[in-house]
């Protein structure tokens, strides 16, 4: 669909809303807090079917001139599932004994968190994107997130497809826990989503911060319990337990395999630091959507 196309149906997404009469005033929005969470709320559901039709374009777009199409979403966390199995094998990486076999376990937590960095990644994806849209057209800007959390929970779903094949190939056992699991995995998701939308500012208008996130996020998933076990003891014990993506990782990595909550009670905590968190960073982005726009135009 060509940029001429997308304007017609932004255009019919938001008609009835610019029927209503707006009236701009220096004014500051936050002093009205109510009405601008009613605001965000209408519009969140003015974007649905335009970021279905994003989502949509944004598929066929990656994965149309790719060979290897699909399975570009799963040949990362094998690579990294492989690796790490062949180094503990070989006495390479030293591990403590986990509940499943290490392949599974790894896999599990790579995709636990790629699946966290691509939500974190998705509002400055979005912003990069759409630039054009966002220079030209008017339209509900939560649209453009919507559609980057679709294609985040695309991958996901493929993902999930090779853990079940390796879950079958290791004969891991799951427990009945796992109907609970879709909530931790959208929790882990939002998290990611928050943080970003938190820094879509920062890394526009910051090039230091744009540079330094894959340095930033290399030392995190490292101080992340992916690859092996919760350590109970020394200063990595420490740094692991305020991680905040640790309590929500090891918790989906239970409700799926052993059903034993181990950090139930910090995952309820971060679910509810989440949510608070999403809200303040969505107002944020709503805040410097604006700024942003100019810079671009």
């Amino acid at each position: 669909m060509n940029l001429r196309g997308f304007r017609k149906t932004m255009v019919s997404q938001v008609a009835h809303k610019s029927r209503q009469e707006v009236i701009y005033t220096p004014e500051s929005r936050v002093r009205h807090p109510i009405q601008m969470l009613k605001e965000m709320l209408t519009d969140l559901f003015l974007s649905r079917e335009l970021a279905w039709r994003l989502l949509s374009r944004d598929i066929r777009s990656q994965y149309r001139s790719s060979f290897l199409g699909i399975f570009w979403a799963i040949i990362p966390p094998s690579l990294t599932a492989v690796g790490l199995t062949f180094a503990q094998s070989t006495g390479l990486v030293n591990v403590d004994k986990t509940d499943i076999p290490y392949p599974a376990y790894v896999m599990l937590g790579t995709i636990l968190w790629q699946t966290f960095l691509e939500s974190l990644n998705s509002p400055q994806r979005a912003i990069n994107t759409s630039r054009p849209l966002l220079a030209q057209v008017k339209f509900p800007h939560e649209a453009i997130i919507l559609a980057q959390l679709g294609q985040v929970l695309f991958n996901l779903s493929i993902k999930l497809a090779l853990l079940v094949a390796l879950f079958l190939l290791f004969k891991v056992s799951i427990s009945w826990t796992i109907i609970f699991a879709p909530i931790a995995f959208i929790l882990l998701i939002l998290l990611g989503l928050s943080i970003g939308l938190w820094l879509v500012p920062l890394v526009n208008l910051v090039q230091d911060v744009s540079r330094s996130m894959e340095v930033i996020t290399l030392v995190w998933f490292f101080l992340t319990p992916i690859v092996y076990p919760t350590p109970t003891r020394g200063i990595l014990s420490i740094l692991v337990k305020l991680n905040p993506v640790s309590p929500l990782v090891v918790t989906t990595r239970e409700l799926i395999t052993t059903g034993n909550l181990s950090q139930f009670p910090l995952f309820l905590i971060m679910s509810a630091l989440v949510l608070v968190g999403l809200v303040l960073g969505w107002t944020i982005y709503r805040l410097s959507i604006p700024f942003l726009i100019e810079r671009i135009s």
